[in-house]
């Protein structure tokens, strides 16, 4: 509700936090850690589930001054057609971002983007340092299907916590932006819509994620 200096007015969309159908709780090894140039984040995506969520925040969806993306995080390529039914016609829902579960292969892009296809516009959010392998040999099939663009979510890795157990997770910082250049002008190439996202920390890294065709 308080939206502090963001001119939302300005914005082209709303993305969500991602929700998965059924509430999640936070990993038991949840934390962050730093590196240099940025931080592992490992959370376990808590959230309340979809239906929840609806409950709380779809008014203030339907009164925002921007269109509103639902991100949500699959579990398993089968709850897509059950979460898409969920959120047709909801006031101020204009689309989904769609995260595919760990080890999603490309045949699942184009079977989740297939099963997707409704009024509502689809993005897949792909992890950076996988979506070209992911996206190999699929590009045109993908944009038959319906496919609106493609975000670009955190690379993962891992560090040694202070007690020294290797923690895996989300990297985040400026350290992330240049492999973030590199993959949003490759996948420009192939014609897709990229929503770029890793490490912008500056107006002119926005302005050369423009110029390489980001959209």
């Amino acid at each position: 509700h308080n939206h502090g200096s963001v001119d939302l007015h300005s914005l082209g969309g709303f993305i969500t936090n991602p929700l998965s159908l059924r509430p999640r709780r936070p990993a038991s090894s949840a934390g962050c850690l730093a590196f240099p140039g940025g931080f592992l984040l490992h959370t376990g995506y808590p959230n309340p589930g979809l239906n929840k969520a609806l409950r709380l925040w779809a008014p203030a969806w339907a009164r925002s001054p921007v269109p509103v993306l639902v991100s949500l995080l699959l579990q398993n390529t089968s709850e897509v057609a059950t979460m898409l039914e969920t959120l047709e016609g909801k006031p101020g829902v204009a689309g989904v971002e769609i995260s595919l579960p760990s080890g999603a292969e490309p045949h699942d892009l184009l079977s989740v983007t297939q099963a997707a296809f409704s009024e509502l516009a689809v993005v897949l959010r792909l992890p950076l340092d996988q979506a070209e392998r992911m996206l190999q040999g699929i590009v045109d099939d993908l944009l038959g299907a319906g496919l609106a663009a493609i975000s670009l979510g955190p690379p993962r890795g891992a560090l040694v916590n202070p007690q020294g157990r290797l923690v895996h997770g989300r990297l985040y910082g400026p350290a992330i932006y240049p492999q973030n250049l590199s993959v949003t002008h490759a996948l420009v190439s192939t014609g897709l819509p990229v929503i770029s996202a890793g490490g912008v920390y500056s107006q002119a890294q926005v302005a050369e994620l423009l110029a390489v065709g980001a959209s």
